[in-house]
């Protein structure tokens, strides 16, 4: 870490994360991205390191991408070091004091001094759909705020209200949106719901601890990621990164997820209420990530999600394999299911060759060697791997190959409060177990905030299968139940988008989805928004102002 002050940027604002992964890929700076979001000043310092190399002749730009850079520096201005803020045409008020700006780009009020910095900014937006089985209209608004105070404390929140005629996102659902925490009262009666995210964080040069609610993706990815994939409902978490020598950086998180299990004994009636109380349920995950030659990161870590008995103190310690303290913290010869549901990550990218982004990651939910010495038994994993070419042969064209694989009973257990969800929403892979993904996409940037995306995906699911009813059957195998062997759930879709980045943050867009859903009627009927339904040609319009 460069810098001594951490404000999370949003994974929603994809067109700051594409640059950047652009710009590793010309290995013009090196770039952890197997976890996300990115904070504020990180993004400021690649930024900068990139302007200081093309301003010495090291790297060489085209025109559409010098007009990205100086874009995405006016955007990020306020993490400048410079007390004396400029924000040229914009400006409103200038003393002694500070700076105090009105401006466009970024969108907003602004104040900064030598202490102290301030962003208040808008947050709007509104898509219109259509296709055969209706129309889906979403809008949403309110406001974001970050701040930093002297060098070492960042602040950021947001409070986004959101309205749509229909419910598009379930726990259920195949889809990759991100959810929403509230039920709904029926598929095309509609929902109104908000989200609050933001955090306190407290910095230095080489590392940065605090608290924060905000969604996680770890893992790597162009669609979607497959150990933390962003999709639950974000949530409260201590939050630990450390990267104290160039070659070695780690992530940690404490988190306090909601089981969306019912306590019946805490649980009780007020007045003709009843007050539903879930069981309490926590997260602690670790990501060792080592650099042993540049541009090539290689990333180790395990999670582990417990319930039952309270924030436990082995969990916040942040070095630990948490399935070797899961052995010695419960009693396994109690006669019942003390444990807790431990998982483990390796992810491997490498940018070695020029333009080329090489990536391959695992989720393992299970593992024991025995299971690779016979050919009818397998593991609980999930992979995910693919390649990114940019800027070649032709500039300003990135192609991307991708798949997924995720064997059966993976992100499952047989203990409700123990499952890899938040909210009823899975925190792996959107297609989840006993299913495969592949990707292609063809990117076109024209012009500075412009993209063009064209993608085909062909997404499968098979035989559903429940990890509590197998272990509980005796004759059932959890290693050796078919795999990928009934296909029940296929999407194919192809996928045409614009998308206009006017200025920071301020985003029109279109698209036009083919979308054809097909298979077992109850597994799409389960899996599938009823405006997905069958065959479909879905076209959308859209704007926002901030995420």
């Amino acid at each position: 870490m460069a810098s001594a002050q951490v404000v999370y940027e949003h994974i929603s604002n994809t067109n700051i994360y594409d640059f950047l992964d652009e710009m590793a890929n010309q290995k013009y700076i090196e770039l952890n991205d197997v976890i996300k979001p990115y904070s504020r000043e990180m993004i400021y310092d690649k930024l900068k390191e990139i302007e200081k190399k093309s301003d010495g002749n090291v790297i060489s730009l085209n025109k559409r991408q010098k007009k990205e850079l100086n874009f995405y520096l006016e955007a990020f201005i306020l993490e400048s070091n410079n007390s004396s803020l400029k924000i040229e045409k914009h400006r409103l008020f200038l003393n002694k004091r500070g700076t105090v700006a009105l401006a466009l780009n970024p969108p907003g009020l602004f104040y900064k001094d030598s202490t102290f910095t301030f962003a208040l900014q808008p947050i709007l937006g509104a898509t219109f759909s259509s296709n055969k089985n209706g129309i889906l209209k979403h809008t949403w608004g309110f406001l974001s705020m970050f701040g930093y105070v002297g060098k070492h404390l960042g602040f950021y929140t947001s409070v986004r209200d959101n309205d749509l005629n229909r419910v598009m996102v379930k726990p259920q659902y195949f889809v990759q949106t991100e959810g929403d925490p509230f039920k709904d009262g029926g598929e095309v009666k509609g929902i109104q719901y908000s989200d609050a995210r933001g955090g306190l964080m407290y910095s230095w040069k080489w590392g940065a601890v605090g608290l924060v609610k905000d969604n996680v993706q770890w893992g790597l990815g162009y669609n979607g990621t497959n150990i933390q994939s962003g999709r639950a409902p974000s949530f409260a978490m201590i939050k630990l990164q450390l990267k104290p020598v160039k070659w070695f950086e780690f992530n940690y998180y404490h988190g306090w997820l909601v089981s969306a299990v019912v306590d019946s004994s805490r649980s009780y009636w007020t007045e003709g209420t009843y007050r539903a109380v879930f069981y309490p349920k926590y997260i602690a995950a670790n990501m060792f990530t080592f650099y042993p030659i540049k541009f090539l990161n290689i990333s180790v870590g395990n999670s582990i999600v417990y319930s039952d008995i309270g924030v436990h103190a082995a969990y916040l310690i942040p070095f630990l394999f948490y399935k070797s303290v899961d052995h010695t913290l419960n009693n396994m010869y109690s006669g019942g299911e003390t444990g807790q549901n431990a998982q483990m990550y390796f992810a491997i990218s490498s940018r070695n060759i020029k333009h080329l982004h090489l990536y391959f990651d695992m989720y393992i939910d299970d593992l024991s060697f025995s299971h690779f010495k016979k050919k009818d038994e397998h593991n609980f994993f999930s992979y995910k791997g693919g390649f990114r070419v940019s800027d070649f042969p032709f500039q300003n064209i990135t192609f991307t190959t991708e798949f997924t694989i995720t064997n059966p009973f993976v992100y499952q257990h047989k203990i409700a409060t123990q499952t890899y969800t938040s909210n009823g929403y899975n925190m792996g892979h959107y297609l989840r177990d006993n299913s495969k993904e592949i990707y292609f996409a063809l990117q076109y940037k024209p012009v500075r905030g412009l993209h063009f995306l064209l993608s085909y995906t062909l997404g499968r699911h098979y035989d559903d299968y429940s990890y509590a009813k197998c272990a509980l059957n005796p004759d059932c195998n959890l290693h050796t139940v078919p795999i990928f062997e009934n296909l029940k759930w296929q999407n194919r879709q192809v996928r045409f988008s614009a998308r206009y980045e006017i200025v920071s943050n301020t985003y029109v867009y279109f698209e036009y989805r083919y979308q054809n859903i097909t298979g077992d009627e109850s597994y799409i009927h389960k899996y599938t928004p009823k405006y997905y339904w069958g065959k479909t040609n879905t076209v959308t319009f859209g704007a926002n102002i901030g995420f």
